[in-house]
C-alpha cells in the first residue's frame, strides 16, 4: 500500500466526520507530521502516514516528541489501515464528546 493511499483513507474518513485532514508543511521547520487534523470543537490531531515498512527519520521522532510535551496527539507511522481506522475512531470520540457538551451548554445547564 503506498503512503498517498494511507493519506487518502485518513483524509475522506476524518472529512465524513466533519473534520478536516490538511496537509502540514512546515518551510524553515523540519519534520512536522505530514497531516493536521481538525476537529469541531478546536481539537488538533496530527499523525506523521508511511508507507508500510517505512520508518521515521530522527528529526521526525524528535519534532513529534516536542510537539507531545506541549499537549498535542501525535500519531506516528500511519502506515495501515488499522491505523487509520484507530485515528478515525479516536476523532469521532471527539466530536462526539464535543456534540454533547453543545447540547448541555445550549440548555443552560
Amino acid at each position: 500500500m503506498l503512503e498517498k493511499t494511507i493519506e487518502s483513507k485518513l483524509r475522506k474518513g476524518i472529512k465524513a466526520i466533519g473534520g478536516m485532514c490538511l496537509k502540514w508543511e512546515s518551510p524553515g521547520f523540519t519534520g512536522v507530521p505530514d497531516r493536521m487534523i481538525l476537529l469541531p470543537g478546536g481539537h488538533i490531531l496530527l499523525a506523521e502516514t508511511k508507507a508500510p515498512g517505512k520508518k521515521e527519520r530522527k528529526r521526525q521522532e524528535l519534532v513529534h516528541k516536542q510537539l507531545r510535551a506541549l499537549g498535542f496527539t501525535v500519531y506516528s507511522t500511519v502506515d495501515s489501515e488499522a491505523k487509520v481506522a484507530r485515528i478515525i475512531e479516536d476523532a469521532t470520540r471527539i466530536v462526539a464528546h464535543q456534540a454533547t457538551i453543545r447540547e448541555e451548554g445550549s440548555d443552560g445547564v
